[in-house]
């Protein structure tokens, strides 16, 4: 031991020479003089210094980031997210975009599948086929209930994995948004993957999204992850337009007795949290999952039920949230 420690010195007196004869010695922290290390820090936390370094580097930044674009007849994107699968994103989606339709007959709204890995879009919508093609070579959106939808779904055999790198998905998302024939459309609803990855970053980056709707379940598990979904959507500008708390309550259906199955409450403590706004609580209903596999979705299947009613109300609570922040 003795002898590695006199080894260690015999070097760091020859860095330090060497470093002197060249320059300025470059040495680890707790071997400069600590008159040194103080210097060091008042330049690094000095007031004026730091905001010139964070604007430099927020400029390099911006010119890197490509520009966002408008999507050709779209007036306003809604982004339907959540932090994991498996909490109901795409059936609120799917359902969120025809409860904007029922409640204003006079609004067009679309629906784009970005899942591009697990695309639910055809199976919810009860679509299949592939689009036609524009004369000016723009993909035709599927059509059902009245909502133009397009899907990864549409463009590869049903059961067929779809195993990609990221620039290839990259690609089809770009494909999917920028060489549709949309028509005109007041709403463009994106059912977007689970998680905070490359599609995300990709779509919030390249299109300007009027506000993000953020899909829980009551479950802490699933809390924490729409709470970083939430705040991704923070960090690229995009407001989140608040909280869907889905299968909140399970009601029997032979003795109405209420069960909590993933806890209660959960997704509005975390609306209070994160300061947005809960959009409304939809019931973990049969009716529901069943409307849903037979793509047939409850608010056009059952539009007199409770349930396509909790749906509305999203839709509504999501209309007055734009309207307070118009982009």
């Amino acid at each position: 031991m003795i002898k590695l420690l006199d080894s260690y010195k015999r070097l760091l007196q020859i860095y330090t020479l060497s470093s002197n004869i060249i320059g300025t010695p470059r040495l680890p922290g707790r071997f400069v003089p600590s008159h040194q290390n103080r210097h060091e820090i008042r330049f690094k936390t000095s007031g004026a210094g730091e905001r010139a370094l964070q604007e430099r580097q927020r400029q390099h930044m911006a010119r890197g980031l490509p520009k966002q674009k408008p999507i050709a007849g779209v007036k306003e994107v809604i982004v339907v997210a959540s932090g994991k699968g498996g909490v109901g994103k795409s059936t609120t989606a799917v359902n969120l975009a025809l409860g904007l339709m029922a409640n204003d007959q006079s609004k067009s709204v679309g629906l784009l599948d970005a899942d591009v890995y697990g695309p639910s879009i055809p199976k919810l919508m009860n679509l299949k086929g592939n689009p036609e093609l524009t004369d000016k070579n723009l993909m035709r959106p599927l059509v059902n209930f009245g909502i133009p939808c397009m899907s990864m779904g549409f463009l590869v055999e049903e059961v067929a994995p779809i195993v990609w790198r990221g620039l290839m998905v990259m690609s089809a998302i770009e494909k999917l948004i920028r060489q549709v024939d949309w028509g005109n459309l007041d709403y463009l609803v994106i059912d977007m993957p689970p998680g905070t990855g490359d599609v995300q970053l990709s779509i919030t980056q390249n299109i300007p999204v009027a506000g993000a709707v953020i899909v829980s379940t009551p479950q802490d598990i699933a809390l924490l992850d729409a709470r970083r979904g939430a705040e991704m959507f923070r960090k690229v500008n995009v407001p989140v337009l608040g909280l869907v708390q889905n299968m909140s309550v399970f009601q029997c259906p032979k003795c109405s007795h209420q069960t909590h199955i993933f806890g209660s409450d959960g997704a509005k403590e975390l609306a209070q949290t994160l300061g947005v706004e809960m959009l409304g609580d939809i019931p973990l209903h049969l009716n529901i999952r069943e409307t849903s596999d037979k793509g047939q979705p409850v608010v056009v299947s059952s539009p007199d039920s409770p349930e396509a009613e909790a749906y509305r109300r999203v839709a509504a609570a999501v209309v007055r949230r734009l309207a307070e922040h118009p982009r």
